[in-house]
């Protein structure tokens, strides 16, 4: 039986590039039929590779190859999620926090593939929806976070907030991120978001530089439903999901945020504590700055 796998990469960087090369190479002799992004073909110029294009891309994919760093893992996810398709990263950017190999590990990776060898755990999204008057409804999605924030430098965004259906605050502030545990380590992080393990269930709220008395992060249960209003004499705002889909939001528009339909399915090559990520990605000090006294 034929096996399928989506690779996708950053052609814009030469060393992915190679080994994206290598990647393919190896697959196609372990008897895969290699998919790559169409835009990307030309770039890899590999022999045997399938170019493919659309959200059907990684369909009936046993797996996708995200080679490159988070940017790269996220736009992989936005086809291996309506395949239901494990994803699997792989780390040539800097943090890299959404991969589960670094580049060290490349030739390992692609020998547990073959053998299918790993594991898959499903990850939380959030599904988006913004309403307004004179312009159709929004729908989207993200992985990590989705965010609204003011579209014009100068000025500061009025919002106001609900949590399943009662007022939560109204904030003036430069935006409000909604994040997936899977995203408390990145927007949600430097907004002053906690960091949440993985398998944890819940959804994140973090308001961004608020000037409010009550401007907390707050943890809410998976089935909580935020909307976000934009006062109709505030502002033009953005919605952002992942950092990857943009959308003006005019004043009195109204976003809805909730657990998302789908999950994203991400590949697991070893057992490793996520403690152990989070000090090897962050440089934590475990010793501190005085050292260990054991």
């Amino acid at each position: 039986m034929s096996r399928t796998a989506l690779l996708v990469t950053h052609t814009g960087r030469r060393r992915s590039t190679e080994h994206a090369r290598a990647v393919a190479a190896d697959l196609i002799a372990a008897g895969f039929e290699v998919r790559v992004v169409a835009e990307e073909a030309d770039d890899l110029d590999l022999p045997g590779v399938v170019p493919v294009t659309g959200l059907e891309a990684a369909e009936g994919a046993e797996i996708v190859f995200a080679l490159g760093g988070d940017g790269t893992f996220l736009r992989a996810a936005e086809l291996a999620r309506p395949a239901k398709a494990p994803l699997l990263g792989i780390n040539l950017g800097k943090v890299g926090f959404l991969a589960e190999a670094e580049i060290n590990d490349l030739d390992v990776a692609v020998r547990d593939v073959v053998g299918r060898n790993y594991t898959v755990d499903e990850r939380l999204t959030l599904d988006v929806t913004a309403e307004f008057d004179g312009g159709p409804t929004i729908e989207s999605w993200a992985l990590n976070e989705i965010s609204v924030e003011k579209g014009e430098r100068a000025q500061m965004l009025e919002l106001l907030v609900d949590v399943d259906g009662r007022p939560l605050s109204r904030y003036g502030c430069d935006g409000v991120v909604c994040a997936t545990p899977t995203g408390s380590t990145a927007y949600a992080f430097s907004g002053g978001g906690p960091v949440v393990w993985p398998e944890v269930e819940a959804l994140l709220l973090v308001p961004i530089s608020a000037h409010a008395l009550f401007s907390r992060p707050l943890v809410t249960a998976p089935t909580s439903t935020f909307s976000i209003t934009v006062d109709p004499f505030t502002t033009l705002a953005v919605l952002c999901c992942d950092g990857r889909r943009v959308f003006d939001l005019p004043p009195g528009a109204r976003v809805t945020v909730r657990r998302g339909a789908l999950p994203v399915r991400i590949v697991r090559l070893r057992a490793r504590p996520f403690t152990d990520r989070l000090v090897a990605k962050f440089g934590l000090p475990v010793q501190g700055w005085r050292g260990s006294r054991r």
